[in-house]
Formats: structure tokens, sequence, C-alpha cells
């Protein structure tokens, strides 16, 4: 099992910090190299699903996801069901007053290859959601 936690500080209210996360079609302007498609259901609820393409051109891959826990403005839950991507993820807001921070767990399945390849693009990915949320901030900010 591989397990990411990364946060971010946001000079927003949880609400529109929550707004902005779950903004599934606009995703890709602060998440690096992803597009997100709303493909069941409205996004909006246990049961949804969504589809994100992380990539450079044809390069990438699919990860499908389906929405298990909807609590607004504080939790959305996500189960991976993809067959590169497998695991759980959880957005969280934790409310600040006039400001939020956003918290984003990864626990993801590793089979042999994934473990050992981990130790190589770990560091990587790691730095990429760093700079997403960096992104994201400015972006909640700018809502």
């Amino acid at each position: 099992m591989i397990a990411v936690t990364e946060e971010v500080d946001v000079a927003a209210p949880a609400e529109a910090t929550w707004a902005a996360i779950t903004d599934w079609a606009r995703q890709g302007e602060w998440m690096l190299g992803t597009h997100v498609d709303v493909t069941a259901g409205d996004g909006r609820g246990v049961g949804s699903r969504l589809s994100a393409f992380t990539g450079v051109g044809p390069l990438g891959f699919t990860d499908t996801v389906d929405i298990t826990a909807w609590d607004p403005p504080t939790r959305c839950a996500v189960r991976h069901t993809g067959t590169f991507v497998r695991g759980t993820g959880l957005f969280e807001v934790r409310p600040r007053g006039a400001e939020s921070t956003f918290v984003w767990h990864e626990r993801l399945e590793a089979g042999p290859v994934i473990g050992l390849g981990w130790k190589v693009v770990g560091p990587a990915f790691r730095a990429g959601i760093r700079y997403s949320l960096r992104r994201f901030a400015r972006f909640a900010e700018a809502r």
C-alpha cells in the first residue's frame, strides 16, 4: 500500500474551497496534466463516476473513480477503479474561519512492479501534487 497525504492552506472559506475542488470540469486548470469528466451521475454525490486522464498528448493513463462519500463542504471520498490506479482517495477541507486547508489523501494498491517503481517515481509524484496544490490555492482564491 502506498499512502500519500499533502495539504495546502487556502485564503478562502471552506465553502469556496469545496466548490473549487468539486468543479470537476475545471480541475485541469490546477491539476498538473489532468482532464476530468463526469461519466455517471451528476458528480455531486455518492455513486457518481469520474474519469481523469493524466498525461501529455496521447501518453498517459485514465484513472476512473467512484464517489463513495459526499459530505459538503468538508469531505469527498473516492474509490479508484482503473486498471493502472486502484485504491482510495479523499479530498478533505478543514475550515479555519475565513480560510481553509485542503488535504489530499491517497491510499493506492501497489503490486510488485508499482512498489519497486514507486521508489523512483514517488518523489516526482509528490512534487507534482504539491505543485498542483499551490496552483489549486490560487485557483480557489480567485473564484
